[in-house]
């Protein structure tokens, strides 16, 4: 794909997004994003006969950690298009623009359908609470009760 259809392809994708295209260099071939509240990132696109993937990366120190995600779908097998990256970064950057993770939406229609388990009365976590609630019941301090239990 030459550089003027990805270009394109990236107008596209910012129309859907709060990230605007601010730059594309055709020479480096290199397209360079920002959204408020100074959220940005370049991206490097591969030579059209080059088997070389997308490159994204950021200039910016507080928003790079975030490019992890992205990096690593990159970097991993198959062939990715442009529009697959910038899907990826935006999915990276929700938390820095304050949006909530794409993916909550999903965990709560899968959560809602399972159903919850009555915890069993013999798991140690709940002799832990039935004790200290005895204890409290009873008024008898916890370093008594310690000290009875290591002795006997």
């Amino acid at each position: 794909m030459d550089f003027q259809q990805l270009a394109d392809v990236a107008e596209k994708w910012c129309s859907s997004t709060p990230f605007e295209l601010i730059a594309a260099e055709e020479t480096e071939r290199r397209m360079d994003f920002y959204a408020d509240p100074g959220v940005s990132f370049y991206v490097l696109c591969p030579d059209n006969g080059c088997g070389d993937s997308f490159h994204v990366w950021s200039e910016s120190e507080d928003c790079l950690p975030f490019l992890q995600l992205a990096q690593d779908y990159i970097s991993s097998c198959g062939k990715k298009t442009l529009h697959e990256v910038l899907e990826k970064v935006f999915k990276s950057f929700r938390p820095l623009l304050g949006l909530p993770d794409a993916d909550d939406d999903a965990f709560e229609e899968y959560s809602a359908d399972v159903e919850e388990e009555e915890p069993e009365a013999d798991h140690p976590q709940m002799g832990v609470t039935l004790l200290r609630k005895s204890m409290t019941e009873e008024k008898c301090s916890l370093h008594f009760s310690c000290i009875f239990f290591t002795c006997s």
